[in-house]
Formats: C-alpha cells, sequence, structure tokens
C-alpha cells in the first residue's frame, strides 16, 4: 500500500505518451570528439548546480500562480504547463528563500513571488484544510490526480506547510509588509485539519474527497516519505493530533524498528518490509526537518538518513546487475523518470529492490548533508557528462549509461526541489535553522517525545 501513490504516478506518465514522446532524447553515442568539460572545484560546482537548479523555480514557474509547476520539458514547454504541485511549491518556496540569500534574485523580488504563491493558495480548493495534490495554476481548481483523487493530499499539504513555516520565520522580523506575509504563511498552514484525515483513529489518512470521502483508505506508516505530516500534526495549534497517532499510525507500536541490515550497514527502522526504499525518503520530510540531532523512541534520525543513503551508494558500486557505469562516481536510485530495458520509458520509484539502471542525480545531490564526499564525487561525475546531462534548470531527471547514455530531458518539481535545499542545508543549514526555531514545530517535536 506505502507506493500506491507510485502506482498511481507510473500510470499517469505511462498514460500521458511519455514513450519516446516530447521531451525523449535518442540515445547518445560518445565518440572521441566529445568537447572536454574544463574542472570546477566543489565550491563552483555547488554554486553553478544551485543555480541552475533554482531557475526551475524562478524562470519555469507556472505563470499566473507562481507556484511550481509539475513537471518541465525544454522540448515541449506546454507540458503540464498549469499543472501546479502542491507538495512541490512547498520546494520552491524554501528554493526562493535560497535564492535571496545567495544572490540570485532581490529580497523584494523574493518577496514578491511569495506574495503571489501565497495569494494563490490561499484562494486555491481545500478540502478540510488540505490542499489537493495537483491544482489548475489557472484558476485554482483542483485536477484530479486519479479516479477517486479530487480531494485533500495530507503528503503534498505536509510538504507544502514546511515551506510555509520557513517563510514565516524569514520574514516574521522583517519590514511591516514581510511581516504581514509571515503572518499570512501561518496562517495557511494552521488551516489544515490534521485530526481530521485520522477518521477518528489512531492513524493518518493521506487522501479525502468531497466525492469519495476517504474510499482510497491510504494509512501513512513509516518509514518512508510521511514522517513531517505527524510531526505537523501534533504542531497544530488548532487541529492537533494525538500522539497515539504517530506511535500506532506511523510507528506500528514499535513495529517500526528493524533489526535487519543490508551490505552490514543497520536499517534501524523498516524500510517497506525488505531492503531498501527509494532516497526521497530520506529528502521530503527533512527539507525543514533537521535529522542532525532528532531522535526518539524509535530512531536516531541522522543515522537512519546516512545509512539509507550509505546503502543506496553501496548497492550501485558493488553492482549486482553488471550495470554499466555503475560504481563510486555514478549512483543515486529514487523516483523519477525512467527507462525499461524494451526502450519505453516511464516513471519508477528506483532503489536496490527496483534498479533498473537508471541514475537519478537528485538521489546523490540530495544526499549532500549525509554523504558530503560520496555526493560530491557523483555531482562531479554528472558534471563530467554536463554537455547531455546539465540543461537550463539543472541536471535533467533521470539517465542511464546502460542504455547507451539515454537521457530524458525533462524535469520534476519533486526532484529539482531537494537538490538546492540540501545543498543549501549542508552548506549553511539555512532552512533546517528557520524550521527548528518555529516554536509550534518545537512543541510538535516535544508533544511527540522527540529530542533536537
Amino acid at each position: 500500500m506505502k507506493f500506491l501513490k507510485l502506482l498511481i504516478v507510473v500510470f499517469f506518465f505511462v498514460s500521458c505518451g511519455s514513450d519516446d514522446g516530447p521531451g525523449y532524447q535518442e540515445p547518445y553515442n560518445p565518440s572521441d570528439d566529445d568537447p572536454v568539460v574544463e574542472e570546477l572545484t566543489d565550491e563552483e560546482l555547488l554554486d553553478l548546480t544551485q543555480e541552475t537548479t533554482f531557475k526551475y523555480f524562478w524562470d519555469y514557474a507556472e505563470s499566473n500562480s507562481g507556484a511550481a509547476r509539475e513537471r518541465y520539458h525544454p522540448n515541449d514547454p506546454s507540458n503540464s504547463q498549469n499543472v501546479v504541485t502542491t507538495g512541490g511549491s512547498g520546494f520552491g518556496l524554501m528554493a526562493i528563500l535560497v535564492g535571496i540569500e545567495r544572490g540570485y534574485i532581490s529580497r523584494s523580488e523574493g518577496y514578491d513571488r511569495l506574495s503571489q504563491i501565497l495569494n494563490f493558495f490561499e484562494n486555491a480548493d481545500r478540502f478540510h484544510g488540505a490542499w489537493p495534490h495537483w491544482i489548475n495554476g489557472v484558476n485554482g481548481d483542483v485536477i484530479p490526480f486519479s479516479d477517486q483523487d479530487n480531494g485533500g493530499d495530507l503528503v503534498e499539504t505536509a510538504l507544502f506547510a514546511q515551506g510555509l513555516i520557513c517563510v514565516k520565520e524569514y520574514f516574521k522580523d522583517g519590514s511591516e509588509e514581510e511581516a504581514v506575509l509571515a503572518t499570512q504563511a501561518d496562517i495557511l498552514w494552521k488551516g489544515v485539519e490534521w485530526n481530521w484525515y485520522t477518521q477518528n483513529q489512531n492513524a493518518l489518512y493521506w487522501h479525502w474527497s468531497p466525492d469519495n470521502g476517504f474510499s482510497i483508505n491510504l494509512e501513512l506508516k513509516g518509514y518512508n516519505e510521511t514522517l513531517i505530516a505527524f510531526i505537523l500534526g501534533a504542531a497544530s495549534t488548532d487541529y492537533a493530533i494525538t500522539p497515539e497517532v504517530y506511535n500506532e499510525g506511523w510507528a506500528s507500536n514499535g513495529g517500526i524498528v528493524s533489526s535487519a541490515s543490508q551490505y552490514n550497514i543497520p536499517l534501524i527502522l523498516d524500510h517497506a518490509g525488505s531492503g531498501t526504499g527509494p532516497l526521497f525518503w530520506a529528502h521530503y520530510s527533512f527539507l525543514g526537518l533537521n535529522p542532525t540531532n532528532l531522535t526518539d523512541q524509535y530512531a536516531n534520525y541522522w543515522d537512519l538518513n546516512v545509512n539509507h543513503t550509505n546503502i543506496n551508494y553501496q548497492h550501485c558500486v558493488n553492482n549486482p546487475n553488471n550495470y554499466i557505469d555503475y560504481g563510486e562516481n555514478c549512483w543515486g536510485l529514487t523516483a523519477s523518470y525512467s527507462r525499461n530495458s524494451d526502450g519505453s520509458t516511464g516513471y519508477s520509484a528506483h532503489s536496490p529492490q527496483n534498479d533498473l539502471g537508471v541514475i537519478s542525480p537528485t538521489a546523490a545531490i540530495s544526499s549532500m548533508p549525509y554523504t558530503p564526499e560520496k555526493s560530491l564525487e557523483a555531482l562531479h561525475y554528472f558534471y563530467s557528462k554536463k554537455t547531455i546531462l546539465l540543461g537550463s534548470a539543472g541536471f535533467y531527471d533521470a539517465f542511464s549509461p546502460q542504455y547507451n547514455d539515454w537521457v530524458t530531458e525533462r524535469y520534476l518539481a519533486i526532484d529539482q526541489g531537494p537538490e538546492i535545499i540540501m545543498i543549501e542545508n549542508y552548506r549553511t543549514g539555512l532552512l533546517w535553522n528557520y524550521f527548528m526555531q518555529n516554536e509550534d514545530v518545537q512543541n510538535g517535536l516535544n508533544i511527540l517525545g522527540f529530542s533536537y
């Protein structure tokens, strides 16, 4: 059940004609005439990666709302032009703060864009406070993610709320108009009715629809990307969940704890029953939530994420499937666009248990805080192939040396966002610092028994 959302996404991308459709790149055949790529220092490369990736959320945002588009295909700019993604827009809020701090835009430009985004979400469809997965950027109406998913999406909402809290903290002590923006961000996230999504049980549920109710019936249970929803639910001032929702729901009364290891590295928490899942599980909840000193009765979350990343890395180094170029420089498995051995393309949640020979740059890049030396080696490798991997909004979403250096010249908000954010957390701790200083967040962590 944990992968239901991903299966739905697979259906969406395939059904939208992803096979050899717009944005598909023919197999690349390297030759001796390939241009020599100049070497960059680590800092220069981090600067380049952040600045180019920032363009996804600035230059290629949905025009009316200013928010993040679900995807961007440079060869087909009209693809999903007006589809706003809620979770990716939360990543975009944080990316804009990075842009201000890095000088890509002025503070006033950032303020104006953030005001545009918050005004849009203030008037967009909400369902007991939760926004849908996809929103029409022109009118704010819900765009169904699947037949029954035409209402609130609690996980996407939690990811957006994570960004709202960072905006609140960043601007709260600013000018009078900035303080108003901070208050608007605070009011927006506090309007989420987290307790409604419990169905009066000690659990959280992903979806609710005015037409279909809780019919999808997908419970949030760890370990996966959903931890942030429980922490914000406990932090809510008006619609709080109880500790039992976290302990009995996400943590399965302690059943989440695992004694298993992979490559002699402890898993610490159960990863969907066997082995490890895609690396975005170590990213999405931790863009604002700082795992460095985060512990509760179930896990040390820094160790959890470092181990998760190292297992993913060791799998690529050991390379049990003998894929071309896999190794110390070329690694990183997570959900992204994908390619199959038969040449068809689509979307897949890549992991050591679902390794299709496709590398997703966001996997290694967004793991920068956990494995800096290994992530930097991967980043230098990606840059060495910049003639095919680096586009107008950063590194493309996925590629495969196994299949003649196949590359998908496409971007996804949920993959680009963690790159710029987690690099910044590695370099300065910017988003971690703002999110963790929020008093409501601290209260939620305290209620659930976390040390931080």
